[in-house]
């Protein structure tokens, strides 16, 4: 028998039923992070804007669901079966939307935007991701919750609901048709962009829908450069770049660059060069949390005494909000092109990275994770360029004393990088040894006893694990008889978060750097503004090797004026301060300006400089160009 409406109730058509239900789902997810994120300054923005991307959303979803109900034939829709179905349908439906809430919700714990690109690579990597949240939330408790809500849900709805089940005429079916058409192509006028313009980085995200961000970051996941950003002859982007002292070949000249004929200069705070350098990449830790950057939260006291120790420099910048950003930063010495980081794109190899300059000249340069490599492309791209690769996979089991789903706990990867580092030195060969640690991430998990937070400890527990791992890595690292001719480097991969008013908070860039060489090192503080990109033709001057006229980054020791700049990016605003000046590229050639506070990195919007929006663009456009055109490739691979 055909369903019936309940009687004396006014019903509503099953689409409507589940567009309003959306509606209603998305409304009051958006609005619940807007009371969690503070950001009131901008509702009408927020919810106006929010209501227009909702409906483009919802033009997506509906297009294929009015399509097939109008070429359903009525005696199917009229079966009992269609009926279940229907109900079925209905229920998974609002279990899908609640589900997609709540996943948006521990997004935005995490990173403090609707869906992005990290969104879209997570989806590549679901074994460590969803290790990641099993370890992290109560997911069973919040799966019996969706389906007990949307359960309830569903029979509040039966109240309201009914199926027509009757024979359309041909012209309700046509017109059913073409809104199946229409509504798709009046969603093309819904564009990410319109989500900006509150002036607060927060609203302009609430403004969006987390599905229609997540659809644009992967049609948007790789941005050419000079099809999207703004622009410049590529001779006057060269000879900006020259004015600017980077060494490296212009773009514009028909010669390939001449393999390492640079010689190291010879300025350098060290009292000998050193023989092996270990660069230990420290997940998420913010300059924030660093004691000797300022902290009176006591979690690093291992790192503060390396400071003391050491030379601590002041003043450095992640230059995006990835591992794969800072991997990129610290071995390729580029600034980070719009889109995926290069570790993660396709003809990556044999690039000028410090690993395929210095294996030539008789450095074993090492790719140390705790972590499986393949997350992010890692391996691929580290082997790929010369380096030798041990990650969780290459560790004895009896040599893990604890791992969680991103990795082993970072005293058990010292322990391995030590067994790899003391290979070396017995076959008399000196070494990098770049380490990529993970303790420092989500779920915050690690041995217990290590230290006076419990594990998991949350962000600060996490911080003062892996401080203390370090401590004790040095402390077994001094027992090694290479350890007098190394230089310890510590620095992060990116912050712990990016979460700001602007698009690009510079705070929240801000890493630590120190080097620890006590026999080679004096003491100091070097105070210049560094960027990330600066490192690697850096450790190639100190150690007494050729080739840093391939970086886009400068030595810190060359007699030059002062740096004072350094790259901050998202995957598609590229940031270039110098000064108190931040100059911002985005895509539609948009050139945006804002007036950073020194002291406490506060942006304000201002005008654009045109000198400082030309060098911005030099920078990024030349950076994405030479990879694009394969000349970030060594002499020997083109």
């Amino acid at each position: 028998m055909p369903e019936s409406p309940v009687p004396h109730r006014r019903t509503l058509p099953f689409l409507l039923v589940l567009a309003l239900t959306a509606l209603a789902v998305w409304t009051l997810l958006r609005l619940g992070l807007w009371l969690y994120a503070d950001a009131g300054s901008a509702p009408l923005h927020v919810f106006t804007r929010g209501l227009w991307f909702d409906s483009a959303t919802l033009a997506w979803m509906l297009a294929p669901l009015l399509a097939i109900s109008a070429l359903l034939p009525a005696r199917l829709r009229a079966s009992r079966f269609m009926g279940a179905l229907r109900w079925t349908a209905l229920w998974l439906a609002v279990a899908l939307l609640l589900f997609a809430a709540v996943a948006e919700v521990v997004f935005w714990d995490e990173f403090s935007t609707r869906f992005n690109f990290i969104a879209v690579d997570y989806l590549l990597y679901t074994q460590e991701v969803i290790g990641n949240i099993v370890e992290s939330y109560p997911v069973g408790t919040l799966v019996a919750a969706i389906v007990a809500l949307s359960a309830l849900v569903v029979i509040a709805l039966r109240r309201w609901l009914s199926f027509a089940v009757t024979a359309r005429p041909w012209r309700a079916r046509l017109a059913m048709l073409v809104a199946a058409v229409l509504l798709p192509v009046l969603a093309q006028f819904a564009e990410i962009e319109q989500m900006e313009g509150s002036g607060d980085a927060y609203a302009d995200e609430l403004a969006g829908n987390g599905l229609f961000s997540l659809a644009a970051a992967m049609r948007r996941n790789e941005l050419d450069y000079a099809r999207w950003y703004a622009t410049l002859p590529q001779e006057e982007a060269d000879e900006v770049l020259r004015s600017l002292h980077v060494e490296r070949l212009p773009l514009s000249a028909e010669d390939s660059p001449s393999a390492m004929d640079d010689p190291p200069h010879d300025k350098s705070p060290f009292t000998r060069r050193p023989r092996n350098v270990v660069l230990v990449t420290i997940e998420s830790l913010s300059a924030e949390y660093v004691g000797a950057y300022g902290s009176k939260a006591g979690l690093t006291p291992e790192l503060d005494r390396i400071a003391a120790e050491g030379l601590r420099f002041a003043d450095v910048y992640a230059t995006g909000t990835r591992t794969v950003r800072g991997l990129e930063a610290l071995s390729l010495g580029t600034p980070p092109v719009p889109g995926q980081a290069i570790v993660r794109r396709t003809n990556n190899n044999n690039l000028s990275t410090v690993g395929e300059i210095l294996a030539p000249q008789g450095v074993v340069p090492m790719f140390i994770y705790g972590g499986y490599g393949y997350f992010d492309n890692m391996n691929s791209y580290f082997r790929g360029n010369d380096y030798l690769i041990v990650d969780r996979t290459d560790f004895a089991k009896d040599s893990i004393v604890f791992e969680n789903v991103w990795g082993v706990a970072d005293e058990s990867l010292y322990a391995n990088a030590l067994i790899a580092m003391n290979r070396k030195a017995a076959e008399g060969k000196p070494f990098f040894a770049q380490i990529m640690t993970t303790s420092n991430h989500r779920p915050y998990t690690y041995p217990d006893g290590r230290i006076d937070i419990p594990s998991p400890g949350g962000r600060h527990g996490a911080v003062k694990y892996t401080d203390w791992a370090i401590g004790q890595f040095i402390r077994e690292a001094k027992k090694q008889p290479w350890f007098a001719d190394t230089l310890f480097v510590f620095v992060a991969d990116h912050c712990a978060s990016v979460a700001g008013r602007t698009r690009l908070p510079v705070a929240k860039y801000r890493i630590p750097l120190i080097f620890y060489a006590p026999d080679m090192l004096p003491p100091g503080e070097f105070t210049d503004r560094l960027s990330q990109i600066d490192l690697a033709p850096t450790l190639l001057e100190v150690m007494g090797k050729n080739g840093d006229d391939h970086f886009f980054g400068r030595a810190f020791f060359e007699e030059h004026v002062q740096l004072d700049r350094v790259f901050i990016s998202n995957y598609q605003d590229l940031g270039y301060l110098r000064g108190d000046l931040l100059t911002v590229l985005s895509p539609r050639r948009v050139v945006k300006a804002y007036r950073v506070d020194p002291a406490t990195l506060e942006s304000t919007p201002t005008e654009p400089e045109p000198q400082q929006v030309k060098e911005a663009i030099a920078y990024y456009q030349t950076a994405a160009a030479a990879f694009k055109q394969g000349r970030l490739q060594m002499p020997a691979a083109q």
